[in-house]
């Protein structure tokens, strides 16, 4: 079935239980008018907030909800990160390090130091290691 047969389908369907509708015994509408009431009765009547005031809502009714072992897994994730990256940060400084340390012991003149050629050595020397 395609979208419009689907449509069709649909008004025929809402017009044969409107006619139904009409069709039906007093005492049944009156009961199923009762049964309405009383559900219109029961639904929560929708406020209005603020955005604001739904976030903290929503942020307050999670923090509720955790538990501490969701909080230790989360800490321990976050320290896993951190010393991850510190440890990225500190092996590069260590490589830059051996580098320059390797420069300075050895006896090259100020000028080879400046020169563009062996600064275009250096990256490609350091990328073969």
């Amino acid at each position: 079935m395609n979208e419009a047969e689907e449509l069709q389908f649909a008004r025929q369907l809402r017009l044969r239980l409107n006619r139904g509708l009409h069709e039906l015994p007093a005492e049944t509408t009156a009961r199923l008018q009762a049964a309405r009431q009383l559900a219109l009765s029961r639904q929560r009547v929708s406020a209005s907030s603020s955005v604001l005031a739904t976030v903290g809502e929503y942020v307050h009714s999670r923090v509720e909800r955790v538990r501490i072992d969701q909080l230790l897994a989360a800490l321990a994730l976050a320290l896993c990160i951190a010393f991850t990256a510190y440890w990225h940060a500190d092996q590069s400084i260590s490589d830059l390090e051996e580098i320059d340390s390797a420069l300075l012991a050895d006896d090259l003149p100020v000028a080879a130091l400046t020169d563009k050629g062996f600064d275009a050595w250096l990256k490609s020397s350091s990328a073969s290691q």
